[in-house]
């Protein structure tokens, strides 16, 4: 599936929903803007401007597309579900013709601000930068292969992404809580640029390797004793 188109759709479901998605935009057959068709392209940007957006295309499918955008926002359809539905594959629907024209003036204002305000530029490059270091923990928490026994089925594959996104929470949420003690303790020193800086990543001080032991207390007979009366019920059987 064309990336360029997922990133521009999504930056338009992402906007309707009341935030922005900033992509890194790598690649230089990305980095092109575009604008409503007959509008004005000065001559030393028409190498990179494309008037090429058919406005008529937003409003013709405009309603239909805040329809699943609030099926989206209501829990009733997935967003991962709504981009591979309304993906390249479906260039002739007004749904995709809408989210694909609103999301190339999106990318194109988004490219704007990356490239001439060096700021903003700045932050979105740590920011992604701090995201994808989240990849490097939970290849430290578990690096290799799952084995034949393990990950064949949709539901085994949930349950242990769930739980390697479940434990690189957990270490994230204590980092973050021991960066707050810090910052209490010292406020003048650790200020708001210094913070907004540091990302509660690092893993180095956890042992990974080690054995965790959970007292479940009050929750052991609702955690265990359903699989335990189970594992009876079909020795009875």
């Amino acid at each position: 599936m064309d990336m360029g188109v997922i990133r521009r759709i999504g930056m338009a479901f992402a906007k309707t929903l009341g935030f922005d998605l900033c992509p890194r935009l790598a690649d230089l057959k990305d980095r092109k803007l575009y604008v409503p068709r007959r509008f004005s392209v000065p001559v030393h940007l028409s190498e990179i401007a494309s008037p090429t957006v058919r406005m008529a295309d937003i409003h013709e499918g405009w309603d239909d597309f805040l329809r699943l955008v609030s099926s989206v926002k209501s829990g009733r359809c997935s967003a991962t579900f709504a981009l591979d539905r309304f993906g390249s594959a479906s260039r002739g629907d007004a749904i995709f013709k809408a989210g694909d024209a609103f999301g190339k003036i999106l990318r194109t204002i988004y490219l704007c601000d990356y490239l001439g305000n060096e700021t903003f530029r700045t932050t979105i490059l740590r920011l992604l930068n701090q995201g994808e270091s989240v990849h490097f923990m939970e290849r430290a928490i578990h690096n290799g292969d799952l084995g034949p026994k393990r990950g064949r089925t949709e539901d085994q594959l949930a349950a242990i992404s769930g739980a390697l996104s479940l434990i690189a929470n957990i270490l994230m949420s204590w980092n973050t809580l021991h960066i707050e003690t810090a910052r209490a303790a010292d406020p003048d020193t650790l200020t708001d640029e210094i913070i907004s800086k540091v990302a509660p990543i690092a893993h180095a001080h956890f042992n990974l390797r080690g054995m965790f032991k959970f007292d479940l207390g009050a929750h052991r007979p609702t955690l265990l004793e359903p699989s335990q009366n189970a594992a009876v019920s079909r020795r009875k059987t």
